[in-house]
């Protein structure tokens, strides 16, 4: 039994990490903004979402881009930096990273949903089988940090490949895979560098466990024991709605702070732009302000949401399939 949960948690989270994985990275990108040490900010500033390029009179044939904004007019929205993406770099680069995704849910996910249902289990009432909010979030802790341990390496990885196309191309890391990533992680900046972060990632998921598994179960029930809705399909959507909401509001801080520590460049014999955590928050606020942690917020309750329709309505399938084993 403790087996299968594990097994029916990461075929779940697998199918709606790549479903959602454009909104990531639209994610990735937005929460790197506004940072002061990246090479050429000016190659990240964003035109307006519905601008188009336009042909220079000069040079019949050539494309005209237009001079940089500047860099308050470059924090723009979601469909924006989408749309950025795809006239500069193509409609796949939106799966770029696709295989850390996959690998980060196949380590991350199957774990942290095989051990929250483990432990629901068995701190789960004998005679009743019900089990507090209290001890739903107790085990989403303990679920979360286990996961975020274990995945940190491919998590990086998934991070730096989603924010590479924002660098200059001479200063583009290029990895292949999510294998060809940890591997020159590993062998450039030493194995250590596999778990940067991972304090942060851990928090992070700590949170998003806690506040998602939790929330959903216990929205799940409360619908079913007032009659609101059966046990089926729109249950399922409408807890995952709001299990997805109350899990973005929650970890965003801690996203943003992740997402910048992970990426950083750290040169041979340079200072890091970071020290840690802490630094990283600090800088971000005294020259973003406060509101610069909750950047990308849109693209996150916009990926988190179906992220997490994805993942219960499939999580639900796969245990009517999977119930006779």
């Amino acid at each position: 039994m403790g087996l299968k949960g594990f097994v029916e948690g990461g075929i779940a989270s697998i199918v709606a990490g790549c479903a959602t994985h454009p909104l990531d990275l639209i994610k990735v990108r937005m929460q790197l903004q506004g940072e002061t040490h990246v090479p050429n900010p000016n190659l990240q500033s964003l035109r307006p979402a519905l601008a188009f390029h336009t042909t220079s009179l000069s040079a019949p044939g050539s494309i005209h881009m237009p001079p940089p904004l500047p860099t308050a007019a470059a924090k723009v929205g979601p469909i924006a930096v989408g749309v950025r993406i795809i006239q500069q770099e193509g409609v796949s680069a939106l799966f770029t990273g696709v295989s850390a995704t996959i690998l980060r849910q196949t380590l991350y996910s199957t774990t942290r949903m095989g051990l929250y249902d483990i432990l629901k289990k068995k701190w789960s009432d004998p005679k009743s089988g019900n089990i507090t909010l209290v001890q739903k979030i107790a085990a989403g802790l303990i679920a979360g940090a286990v996961g975020a341990a274990v995945g940190n390496p491919a998590d990086v990885a998934m991070v730096r490949m989603q924010a590479d196309g924002r660098l200059p191309q001479a200063q583009r890391r290029n990895y292949k895979s999510v294998v060809d990533a940890i591997s020159r992680m590993a062998s450039q900046e030493g194995v250590p560098s596999l778990w940067r972060g991972s304090g942060l990632t851990i928090n992070r998921a700590m949170l998003v466990t806690a506040s998602q598994l939790a929330s959903y179960d216990q929205i799940k029930e409360m619908i079913l024991e007032k009659g609101v809705m059966r046990d089926g399909l729109g249950t399922h959507v409408t807890a995952s709605f709001a299990a997805g909401f109350v899990a973005a509001v929650a970890s965003n801080p801690v996203d943003v702070i992740k997402t910048r520590v992970m990426n950083m460049k750290v040169e041979p014999g340079t200072e890091p732009p970071y020290s840690g955590a802490w630094d990283c928050a600090l800088k971000t606020v005294r020259a973003e302000g406060p509101l610069a942690l909750y950047k990308g917020f849109v693209p996150t309750i916009s990926r988190q949401g179906p992220f997490t329709v994805v993942l219960f309505v499939t999580l639900e399938q796969v245990r009517k399939l999977l119930k006779d084993f």
